[in-house]
């Protein structure tokens, strides 16, 4: 079995990344999305989005990262793909499953779902120009308004070279609508030969049960869920294995809230820093009644300084200003 942390554009950056991957439990993550449309991109394009590859492609807790990309230029994709290899990205992931509609609109992401033929033209186009050794996966949802077709395409993927995929059970129509058709996800894997990963609607341990039961997988991608219950993939892993699955309390998250901020603050400018910690704080109020009671403080609030006291970590500005 193994469990992995799902790519979410404009929420899962490296910094979340570090500190859930710390928590335990996640077998592997995967960056955002890297656009590719016609040209070989820059080396500090990777290096923005997929920073771990300069430290083996691994987070802080030693957590494999793969580098996700996301167009529909099959020679483009398969050029840039031989290029984050270069730069040491251990695995490709490939992107059929975004929602968005300036995505879609560009053909990238979910709407490529209409084109089996061409799903399949790019999975064998970038198994063709990476080295043999670099796995190349896949996510993708169930179609793009309606699951007809999702069969073929999970073919389309499997045969032109994917080694894993991730199915996101749901339509682009339904978007993050529950429920999510996991009875769907056992007949993509009845279709292929390769491993399958249930996502979508996993938020507790029990709702990994279910969708064990109903999709008949063992392994599983947790996005939005394992956000707002950070020891979501710790808990399952311990069930799995037959041990009690202890759950986090608000006094072990704290430290990592206070870092997730710590990290923020350094990489972001202080308009921007704020809406990120409120953007994770408002998820972790499905889990948490304390993370409730916080976002309400820290939600009007928009001054650094201030919410380093809010938080509980030192005024960063006058830490950093005595370093320098």
């Amino acid at each position: 079995m193994q469990i992995a942390l799902a790519p979410m554009e404009g929420l899962v950056d490296e910094i979340l990344r570090d500190v859930l991957t710390r928590v335990g439990g996640i077998d592997w993550c995967v960056t955002e999305f890297i656009r590719v449309c016609d040209r070989l991109l820059a080396a500090s394009t990777f290096e923005k989005l997929a920073p771990e590859l300069a430290d083996g492609a691994r987070t802080r807790a030693g957590t494999p990262m793969r580098v996700q990309l996301l167009g529909s230029d099959p020679v483009c994709l398969g050029d840039n793909a031989a290029f984050a290899c270069e730069l040491g990205a251990p695995v490709i992931d490939l992107n059929f499953g975004c929602p968005a509609k300036t995505v879609n609109k560009s053909r990238g992401g979910a709407v490529l779902l209409k084109e089996p033929e061409l799903l399949h033209a790019i999975v064998r186009e970038v198994r063709r120009a990476v080295p043999t050794e670099i796995p190349v996966t896949a996510k993708m949802r169930l179609g793009f308004e309606s699951p007809d077709s999702a069969l073929d395409c999970a073919r389309a993927l499997a045969d032109a070279g994917a080694q894993q995929i991730v199915v996101h059970a749901r339509t682009k129509v339904e978007g993050y609508k529950p429920p999510a058709h996991w009875e769907w996800v056992a007949r993509v894997q009845e279709a292929v030969k390769v491993p399958v990963f249930a996502n979508g609607e996993v938020w507790t341990l029990d709702d990994w049960r279910r969708c064990r039961e109903v999709s008949g997988v063992e392994d599983i991608m947790l996005g939005r869920g394992l956000v707002s219950r950070p020891d979501l993939a710790r808990q399952i892993a311990a069930a799995r294995a037959g041990e009690p699955a202890q759950e986090m309390t608000w006094a072990e998250l704290q430290p990592l809230l206070q870092d997730f901020w710590r990290q923020a603050r350094k990489k972001l400018a202080p308009r921007y820093a704020p809406g990120r910690l409120k953007q994770w704080l408002g998820m972790l109020t499905r889990s948490y009644p304390e993370a409730v009671a916080l976002f309400a403080e820290v939600r009007r609030e928009n001054d650094c300084t201030r919410i380093d006291s809010l938080v509980g970590v030192p005024d960063l500005s006058r830490e950093w200003a005595e370093v320098v």
